[in-house]
């Protein structure tokens, strides 16, 4: 069995802090907020009070947990510019983006491994997280600048053509925050292009240069949504057109980086897939829908349509795709019952339109957020702050809900995983048949 099925962290790179100073009168109202009632079921001491004037706070790196594949994995970040869309807010009067690349790797030698966030990206999303729920942490709990990931900065690529996976993440949401799910595939003998969508999400460019995206506040309507989500579709079609140059051996750095040794030759575009999470999982669906050359697609919890609770469908969920496609939930998302909660009927439209290969999984107990890094990185966080306090399980539940995160994530990992070897390497997968006994947190839903 997998390190990932009943395994998590012990200790964490940095200092850990006492549980005194940790309760605070912001965390008790964020828990009534997130979830009616609850925040009478945690304790509050006035007298645990955290501040980052405490002597015994410190900033807390953590621990990714080690992916489940056999291939080390290199990282390399590129700047784009795509010269066929204006925008005269940047430099070069065109559209830019950022993405990174994760790869199997072949001799890493020295390569450092790449940290979690660049110092600027790290900053806003610490800003971000702290106030999450109103859980009035410090500002600087999370120090994404120093955490360590699992691959090496610019190493060589395996000499060998991989099958590509771009990754469109959520609302707001920077793409370092799926970099689990990421390595993990890339681990696997994938190369995951993870995107930044300028002017919505965070980005970081060379020399320091620093979008910080839509205000954590600012909740989308449907014109935005439709807008970001026609953005992402065109963004997904332009980097697939940069990766066919670096195929063709060009260079699309906008700052003339060298590129990793073997890169180009590491590229199998014929094989090529996508995923996404929340709003990434919506542009996904329709990028797939508007560009034969994306073969197979997965959405994280992504509604299909502008307004979820008005429509009307989007495009994708009134037609269907001819592609292997599928849709994996929380509890906040399902097609099966108009009566109970969760439901979307833009899943159930795009259900009934799929005339490719398709599941509907649906991961128990979850909310949304467990389909990113945040539900290990909060469990990480408050344990360093907690220590083993049982309040740890309340707060968790408020945040991404009762699945176990470590389970959640390895669960996440094998589907994903078994999908893309499927609908990409047409290889036959046991674990997509049916409910299976060693994922008892997943179920197909009929």
């Amino acid at each position: 069995m997998s390190r990932m099925a009943n395994s998590r962290p012990t200790s964490l790179t940095s200092h850990t802090v006492t549980r005194r100073g940790v309760l605070t009168t912001g965390l008790a109202a964020g828990l009534a907020l997130a979830a009616p009632g609850f925040a009478e079921a945690v304790p509050l001491d006035p007298d645990r009070i955290r501040t980052a004037d405490d002597p015994n706070f410190h900033p807390v790196q953590f621990l990714l947990p080690p992916p489940t594949g056999r291939k080390a994995l290199g990282t390399t970040a590129l700047h784009l510019v795509d010269r066929s869309r204006p925008d005269p807010t940047m430099p070069s009067g065109k559209r830019e983006l950022m993405i990174s690349l994760w790869y199997p790797a072949s001799v890493v030698g020295s390569a450092p491994y790449a940290k979690y966030m660049p110092a600027r990206t790290a900053v806003e999303v610490d800003d971000a997280w702290t106030g999450e729920y109103g859980l009035a942490l410090p500002t600087g709990t999370f120090d994404f600048l120093h955490t360590q990931t699992n691959s090496r900065v610019d190493a060589p690529m395996q000499p060998l053509p991989h099958p590509v996976v771009l990754f469109s993440p959520g609302y707001q949401y920077s793409r370092f925050v799926n970099t689990s799910q990421v390595e993990d595939l890339a681990s696997r003998g994938y190369v995951v292009v993870t995107m930044d969508h300028t002017h919505e999400t965070p980005v970081e460019f060379p020399g320091g240069r620093f979008l910080p995206g839509v205000p954590a506040d600012q909740l989308p309507d449907p014109a935005f949504t439709r807008t970001a989500m026609q953005t992402r579709t065109a963004d997904a079609r332009f980097v697939l057109d940069q990766l066919e140059r670096i195929a063709g051996g060009e260079n699309p750095d906008a700052e003339g980086n060298d590129l990793p040794p073997g890169l180009g030759a590491g590229l199998d575009l014929d094989k090529v897939g996508m995923f996404g999470f929340s709003l990434g999982g919506y542009a996904t669906a329709n990028t797939l829908l508007e560009d034969d050359r994306f073969g197979a697609g997965l959405n994280l919890d992504g509604t299909l349509q502008d307004d979820r609770a008005k429509g009307p469908l989007g495009e994708v969920a009134r037609k269907g795709l001819d592609q292997p496609f599928l849709l994996f939930g929380s509890d906040n998302s399902q097609r099966t019952d108009p009566r109970k909660d969760g439901y979307d009927k833009s899943w159930a439209g795009f259900w009934d339109a799929q005339r490719g290969w398709k599941a509907n999984l649906e991961l128990t107990g979850a909310k949304q957020k467990a389909f990113t890094d945040f539900q290990f990185v909060f469990d990480q966080v408050f344990r360093a702050i907690y220590g083993e306090d049982p309040i740890i399980s309340s707060v968790m539940i408020a945040l991404v809900g009762s699945v176990q995160p470590y389970r959640s994530l390895y669960a996440q990992r094998e589907y994903i995983g078994a999908f893309f070897d499927q609908a990409l390497r047409r290889r036959p997968e046991f674990l997509l048949r049916g409910d299976s006994p060693k994922f008892p947190e997943v179920r197909f839903a009929r």
